[in-house]
């Protein structure tokens, strides 16, 4: 029986102004423990988040991406797969649970079939199955990343070294929102003037992350005109959260399509998030993932 062990970090897109561009890898991580067998069927274990909840068979999202990859390959399906699966990363949150699994699945499926498929394979898949790149390129190289497609749809990725001050703080709510429905809150267009300073917000929040991670600058720089406003009325408690953060002073925005919101911490705004955050949310202060997916064989874990 073969098996690979794949570590995935969650993600935080968007980061205020860098709509569907900006990524960042977090230090908060699933695990899949992936096999591939000679008996039949599919059998999936969950532990942590979604336990009890998902599929467990055909349906689970790492199956279905290990299951693309291997047909992507052009390798035949296996007679048999089990999966076990640690999860922390809270799903529906904005923190990349999906894109995780798909990531997982993709690097499992590759790793298992030992076949011919390049980082740049793997990332275009993983955009393709996830719809856009913004969560997947963090979670695949770790770190700060801008992501794109050119003119044929393929995406592309740079990866960026946050400041080692840069520290995210991820205030998680008890409950759920879909990606689906905060993206359909969206208008088709927006005034050029909000489009114009999204785009020196974005240029500020790069060189704040990766050189200055001032709280007025950060402050400055994850201002946003392009989607958060748009998509309150499906958060009211996170698009209050970040403004009432934001008034005393902390840079927050809203992580991802939400609802967990996502605060810098520096030296002078620790003691200010905790105030006005209230039971129904939980605090983890967590540290930037430098490396993204992790590929591991049991044997030299």
């Amino acid at each position: 029986m073969r098996t690979v062990v794949i570590r995935v970090p969650a993600t935080s897109a968007n980061l205020g102004p860098g709509f569907d561009a900006l990524g960042l890898a977090l230090s908060l991580y699933d695990e899949v423990e992936a096999a591939l067998t000679d008996e039949g069927g599919v059998r999936v274990t969950v532990e942590g988040e979604g336990a009890g909840e998902v599929d467990l068979g055909e349906g689970h999202l790492v199956v279905r991406a290990m299951r693309e990859t291997f047909g992507r390959m052009g390798v035949p399906q296996p007679e048999g797969i089990r999966l076990r699966c640690r999860n922390s990363i809270p799903h529906a949150r904005g923190l990349g649970s999906s894109s995780a699994a798909v990531c997982a699945g993709i690097l499992a499926a590759r790793a298992l079939a030992g076949a011919e498929f390049s980082d740049d394979e793997v990332f275009a898949l993983a955009t393709e199955m996830e719809g856009h790149p913004d969560n997947v390129a963090p979670c695949l190289a770790g770190g700060l990343t801008v992501a794109w497609s050119d003119h044929t749809g393929a995406p592309h990725m740079v990866k960026l070294a946050p400041d080692e001050r840069v520290r995210p703080v991820a205030v998680v709510p008890s409950t759920r929102l879909a990606t689906e429905t905060a993206r359909g809150l969206l208008p088709k267009d927006v005034p050029h003037k909000d489009a114009s300073f999204n785009a020196g917000r974005a240029a500020l929040l790069i060189a704040a992350l990766t050189q200055r991670p001032e709280r007025g600058l950060l402050l400055a720089a994850t201002e946003d005109r392009l989607h958060q406003n748009y998509r309150a009325p499906a958060m009211p408690a996170s698009a209050d959260l970040v403004e009432r953060l934001r008034a005393v002073g902390v840079p927050a925005v809203v992580s991802g399509a939400g609802p967990t919101v996502l605060a810098f911490s520096t030296s002078d705004t620790q003691d200010l998030i905790a105030p006005e955050v209230g039971n129904d949310w939980h605090i983890q202060l967590m540290d930037v993932d430098p490396v993204g997916a992790n590929v591991q064989f049991p044997e030299t874990r």
